[in-house]
């Protein structure tokens, strides 16, 4: 923690180191109370089908019907999430969200720049310390692998490594989950190309991924679309870069029409964690410590696992025999996960800063929503 008084955005350090003292002295009874008085959180970027998101809203609900959850910009990427911190620092009404969830690179930025608050939930303890910030700052949730969405309707022949998708069979084929200057999973699915083409995470990997998809759009297979379970289905995007996890939730949405395949690729598996966060301008900041603490607690973990992702207390949990089998069998097989590959904070950091800043020169494609 830095020692200074130095300002960040109008907030002091110390304020918010003493604000992280007097949260740790408060218990879990008088934070209910007070966001019961508060009666609103307002969450961003919560997809209902993105890591059984809406099962864990409506546990929530159900657990504080007092509280009314606000939905703002599902499908917003992280980049999205730290501008509306920003842009609404002022505002305490609705369009000010009290939490985020964004990829691991984005936590370190959002502290820097002064856009969230600490705060350690009570099961702290039990999230890996490489995957939190030491002063409670911002913590892992819950992380999956980069993996192929394809609708066997229209590809017969599923491809099984990144090169594949160079192929002229795959003509037209291949979409993003959004515009990689700004989406997160869009920024690691570039890292992940580049990996596969024998590259080091971290700036090398945004290069070699740039160079990758720069190939891909010349040979006419990408289509400068954001994918969703709904362009899969159309037809629109029939192969798709995204989490397994939600590739794996689009296809149980779909129930077969058409069928999916979801496909981990052929050799390095990149894995990515998310990040959980309190604004610092949070309008309902104890109702954002009260979701904080659900989504850490036992059931919001498992709420995870039931959307097919593993949580930053999964081991944990597993070894305690708090995860229900039928969950765990669901799972995306070991052996892939196996093979994943967790790119440190820098990493991550020096790969988006290649990805953003040279995506216009070098690939040169506009993603439309």
């Amino acid at each position: 923690m830095t020692k200074h008084l130095t300002l960040v955005s109008g907030i002091s350090l110390i304020a918010l180191v003493a604000s992280a003292v007097a949260a740790s002295a408060e218990t879990l009874a008088d934070i209910e109370a007070a966001a019961k008085k508060e009666g609103m959180l307002t969450t961003i970027a919560l997809p209902h089908d993105w890591c059984n998101y809406g099962g864990i809203i409506d546990s929530f609900k159900a657990k504080y019907p007092d509280i009314k959850v606000n939905e703002l910009n599902p499908d917003a990427g992280s980049a999205d999430e730290l501008e509306a911190i920003r842009a609404n620092k002022d505002n305490k009404g609705p369009q000010a969200p009290d939490v985020v969830d964004v990829g691991l690179a984005f936590g370190p930025q959002a502290q820097k720049e002064g856009l969230i608050q600490p705060y350690k939930v009570s099961t702290w303890d039990g999230i890996p310390a490489e995957i939190k910030d030491a002063d409670g700052f911002w913590a892992g949730s819950y992380y999956g692998v980069m993996a192929l969405g394809v609708n066997k309707d229209l590809v017969k022949e599923s491809p099984v490594k990144w090169d594949d998708l160079k192929k002229a069979e795959f003509a037209q084929s291949f979409a993003l989950t959004g515009d990689p200057r700004a989406s997160n999973q869009a920024i690691l699915a570039i890292m992940a190309m580049g990996m596969s083409q024998g590259a080091k995470p971290g700036a090398e990997s945004g290069k070699k991924g740039l160079e990758f998809m720069a190939e891909v759009n010349k040979a006419g297979n990408f289509v400068p679309v954001t994918a969703k379970s709904g362009t899969i289905a159309q037809g629109q995007t029939p192969i798709v870069a995204a989490w397994d996890y939600n590739l794996l939730a689009w296809r149980d949405s779909l129930k077969g029409n058409p069928p999916m395949d979801v496909v981990i690729p052929e050799g390095p598996v990149l894995a990515g964690v998310y990040v959980q966060a309190i604004s610092a301008f949070a309008p309902h900041p104890n109702a954002a410590k009260l979701w904080m603490e659900h989504i850490f607690s036992n059931e919001g973990q498992n709420g995870f696992v039931k959307g097919y992702c593993h949580t930053a207390r999964f081991n944990e949990m597993v070894k305690a025999g708090e995860v229900p089998k039928e969950l765990l069998d669901a799972l995306p097989p070991a052996e892939a996960y196996a093979r994943a590959v967790f790119p440190s904070i820098d990493e991550q950091a020096k790969n988006k800063e290649v990805v953003t800043g040279q995506w216009d020169a070098v690939v040169g494609a506009k993603v439309a929503e």
